[in-house]
C-alpha cells in the first residue's frame, strides 16, 4: 500500500502540472457550475499540495519502516491530500463545508496517530475540538450568506454581497476570519498547534505546509465578503500583526526544535493573514506555497539539528561589526527595492508600503543572522549575503507575479485596500518588534521570559514527561 499510494500521489502532482500549463496556456477555467471549479487558484494550489504530499509519501516509507500502522498511516496522507483537493476546487458551499470537516478531521487522526499514547490521543482532542470549532464559524458563515442572498456556491457569492443585508455580510465575513484564524493557529489558538507535536514528523511536515494554509485558502476564495467591510479587512491585518510579534517572540524562548518550528509557523501564518488583510490575496497564496516548502524541509531534516553531545563553549551570534551593519542594511534596503521594482508594490502611497517593508524586514533578519554569525568565514558573512539575498527576492517577486496572473480572475484578489493611519501604527509596531528581538532587551525582563516560556507550553495532558510511556509495540 505505501508504494501504492506514493505512486499515486507523484501521479496527481505530475496531472496537477498539467492542469497549471494548460491554465496559462488557455487562460480559461473548467468545471461543473455550482458543483467545483478548476481555475487559477485550483491549479496553483493543486500543484503545490501534491508535491508536499508525495515528498511525505516518500518520506514516510523509510520513516515508518517496521510500524504496525504504516497502512493506516498511509491512507490518511493520502486522504488529507485528496480532502484538500477537493477544498481548493469547490464551489458548492456543501462541498467546501464537507472538505473542510473531513480534512481537520483526518488530520487529528495523524497527531492521534499512535493508539497507545494517551499524551497522543489527548493532542489529537484538543486538535479536534479546535477544528469542530473552525468548521462551525464555517458553518456560520455559509449558512448566513445562504439564508440572506440564496446563494449556494463561491461563484455566486460576488454578485450575491452588493444586495445582500450589510449585517448578514458582516456576520459571514467575522466568522470567516475567525475560522482562518483559528486554523491557522494565530494566538491565541495557536495551543493546537504547538500541541500536536505527537504526531509523526511527515504528518507534522504536511501539518505545517499545507493544512494551517488553508486559513488562507479560506479567505481568498471568500474575497469578495471579507473585503466587503474595511473593518473587517483592518482588524485581519492587526490581529495578525499582533499574532506575528507574539510568535517571534514565542519563537524566542523554545529550546526544543519542532517547538522552534512550531512558533515559527505562528508567526508565517500570521504573515499571511496580515497580506490578505491588506488586500494583497496574490501575496498571501505566494506565501503560504513558499512557506510550505521551507517548513516542509526543516521538519523532515529536524533531526540535523540534534546534537548529541556535550555542551562546549562555543562562538555565538553576536554584536555586528560596522562593516556588516552597513552590509545588513544594504542588502535589506536592495532586497525592498527589489521587490518594489519588480512588483509594482510600494512605488505609490498605498497598503503596498507595508507589503514592502515586510519584505524588506524580512530580508534584514535574515542577513544579520548570517552576518552576525562568527563561524562563517568572513567572505562568507559579507559577500555571500547580498549575491543570495537579492535573487531570492527576485525569486519571491516572480513567483508572486505568476500567481497574480494565475488568481487574476478569482473575485475580489486584486483590490488592495485604503491606506489608513492604523496601517502606519502597525508599520510602526512591526519595526519596534524587529528592533526588541535583534537587541534582546526582552531578555532583561525574567517576568516577560517566564510569561513566553508559558505560552509556548503545549496542553499539560500533551506532554510526555517519561520515554517509556511511549512505545509503539
Amino acid at each position: 500500500m505505501p508504494s501504492v499510494l506514493t505512486r499515486l500521489a507523484w501521479l496527481l502532482w505530475v496531472a496537477s502540472l498539467g492542469v497549471v500549463v494548460a491554465r496559462f496556456v488557455t487562460d480559461t477555467s473548467w468545471g461543473v457550475t455550482g458543483v467545483v471549479v478548476i481555475d487559477g487558484m485550483t491549479a496553483v494550489m493543486w500543484a503545490a499540495v501534491t508535491f508536499f504530499s508525495g515528498i511525505v509519501h516518500s518520506y514516510s516509507r523509510r520513516y515508518l519502516a517496521g510500524s504496525r500502522h504504516i497502512d493506516r498511516f498511509f491512507k490518511r496522507v493520502f486522504a488529507f491530500t485528496l480532502a484538500v483537493m477537493v477544498l481548493v476546487a469547490a464551489d458548492s458551499f456543501l462541498l467546501f463545508l464537507a472538505a473542510w470537516i473531513a480534512m481537520g478531521r483526518v488530520m487529528a487522526n495523524l497527531i492521534g496517530h499512535v493508539e497507545g499514547w494517551p499524551q497522543a490521543q489527548a493532542a489529537a482532542g484538543r486538535a479536534r475540538r479546535y477544528f469542530l470549532a473552525g468548521g462551525a464559524a464555517v458553518a456560520v458563515a455559509l449558512g448566513a450568506l445562504w439564508w440572506t442572498t440564496g446563494a449556494a456556491a463561491i461563484s455566486a457569492v460576488p454578485a450575491a454581497v452588493p444586495t445582500a443585508p450589510p449585517a448578514a455580510v458582516l456576520v459571514a465575513a467575522v466568522a470567516l476570519l475567525l475560522a482562518a484564524v483559528i486554523q491557522s493557529a494565530l494566538v491565541p489558538f495557536h495551543t493546537w498547534l504547538l500541541s500536536s507535536m505527537t504526531a509523526p514528523t511527515p504528518a507534522s511536515a504536511l501539518m505545517h505546509a499545507g493544512f494551517v494554509n488553508a486559513g488562507g485558502v479560506l479567505l481568498i476564495r471568500f474575497a469578495p465578503v471579507v473585503a466587503a467591510d474595511a473593518g473587517v479587512m483592518l482588524t485581519a491585518v492587526v490581529v495578525g500583526a499582533a499574532s506575528a510579534m507574539l510568535g517571534k517572540l514565542l519563537k524566542t524562548v523554545q529550546t526544543d526544535v519542532k517547538g522552534e518550528l512550531g512558533c515559527s509557523t505562528v508567526g508565517q501564518m500570521s504573515f499571511m493573514i496580515v497580506q490578505a488583510g491588506l488586500g494583497y490575496f496574490a501575496a498571501a497564496v505566494t506565501h503560504l506555497i513558499l512557506h510550505g516548502f521551507y517548513k516542509a524541509y526543516q521538519f523532515l531534516s529536524a533531526g540535523d539539528d540534534v546534537d548529541h553531545e556535550s555542551p562546549t563553549a562555543t562562538a555565538e551570534s553576536g554584536a555586528t561589526t560596522p562593516f556588516g551593519v552597513v552590509v545588513t542594511a544594504g542588502t535589506a534596503l536592495a532586497g525592498g527595492v527589489t521587490f518594489a521594482a519588480l512588483t509594482g508594490k510600494g512605488t505609490a502611497l498605498d497598503t503596498g508600503l507595508l507589503l514592502t517593508l515586510l519584505v524588506t524586514l524580512t530580508t534584514l533578519h535574515a542577513a544579520r543572522e548570517v552576518v552576525a554569525d562568527s563561524a562563517l568565514p568572513p567572505g562568507v558573512r559579507y559577500g555571500a549575503v547580498p549575491v543570495v539575498a537579492i535573487p531570492a527576492i527576485a525569486v519571491y517577486a516572480g513567483v508572486y507575479n505568476a500567481v497574480s496572473g494565475l488568481l487574476a480572475e478569482v473575485p475580489g484578489v486584486g483590490e488592495p485596500v485604503a491606506l489608513t493611519p492604523v496601517h502606519g501604527v502597525v508599520a510602526v509596531a512591526f519595526v519596534v518588534a524587529y528592533v526588541a528581538v535583534e537587541t534582546r532587551v526582552y531578555t532583561r525582563s525574567r517576568r516577560l521570559y517566564v510569561t513566553l516560556l508559558n505560552a509556548t507550553q503545549p496542553a499539560p495532558e500533551t506532554q510526555l514527561t517519561t520515554t517509556e510511556e511511549y512505545n509503539e509495540y
